[in-house]
């Protein structure tokens, strides 16, 4: 080992960061304040674990009443149908605008506006957006419907525009250089460039899909969601378990459909 030059001093291996040092510090401080402010207590948690235990009791062992199956499957085909609806109509809305995002293809101005329109859809949660098409179009499917629509533009547009901006674009110079319209371009140099990713990321959304139907149900959105909201209104908790137990089911189901999708156009 060489000796280090006259007055150099010797170099540490891991120098410390007093800068993170110091945001960690500040962040523990804040989280410890937040905590008091919050009502954060230990006590609170384990009355809490008490309560859970109780309420788990009730749940126990699951309701597979004839009734009662009925309903379940009723809620639970609503749920389909308006996840698979809202991702079907996303898919075909959020491509065009996903494609005027990306600021390789679009004009300036169209891109930084359809930009701002999925900044909007992304910045509401499902819920927010199924209690206000419950207030404008009524209770039913057609608000959850609505409401996962926004989610899969939110979603969908912004990664199609990513992957249109990270796409090679010597295909769409050639094309160009041919004198194509802006739709052969589109079709030619583009689409083939970025279907196979946004398949991927459908298929994802399908999934997403499955699981926010059951949550905009509870707000008025339709689905098996409206059916749990109404088990525990009137406290039927063993056949709240059996809601629960489906939609596990079927968000698993949804996972294997989706990951065979993948699969099949990679």
């Amino acid at each position: 080992m060489s000796a280090l030059p006259h007055g150099q001093p010797p170099r540490v291996a891991f120098p410390p960061n007093w800068p993170a040092r110091l945001g960690m510090v500040v962040l523990v401080l804040y989280v410890a304040y937040a905590s008091t402010i919050l009502d954060l207590t230990w006590n609170r948690f384990v009355v809490g674990l008490q309560q859970g235990g109780k309420f788990l009791a009730r749940m126990f062992p699951p309701d597979f009443a004839h009734d009662k199956v009925s309903l379940l499957l009723i809620g639970m085909t609503e749920s389909l149908q308006i996840a698979i609806v809202a991702t079907v109509i996303g898919i075909f809305l959020s491509l065009p605008l996903g494609l005027a995002a990306a600021r390789n293809l679009a004009p300036r101005p169209l891109a930084w506006t359809a930009r701002a329109l999925i900044a909007v859809f992304r910045s509401l949660h499902p819920i927010i957006v199924a209690i206000l098409f419950v207030k404008a179009v009524g209770f039913g499917a057609l608000a959850g419907i609505l409401a996962l629509i926004v989610a899969s533009l939110g979603f969908l547009s912004k990664l199609v525009a990513e992957s249109v901006e990270e796409m090679s674009m010597k295909p769409v110079e050639a094309v160009r250089a041919t004198g194509s319209r802006l739709l052969s371009v589109i079709t030619m140099s583009v689409l083939p460039q970025v279907i196979p990713r946004f398949i991927g990321f459908a298929a994802y959304q399908l999934d997403s899909n499955l699981r926010n139907s059951a949550l905009v149900g509870i707000v008025g959105g339709g689905g098996i969601g409206a059916t749990l909201f109404t088990a525990f209104q009137r406290f039927d908790y063993d056949f709240v378990l059996t809601i629960v137990l489906a939609i596990i089911a079927i968000v698993m189901v949804g996972e294997i459909v989706s990951g065979w999708m993948r699969r099949m156009f990679q």
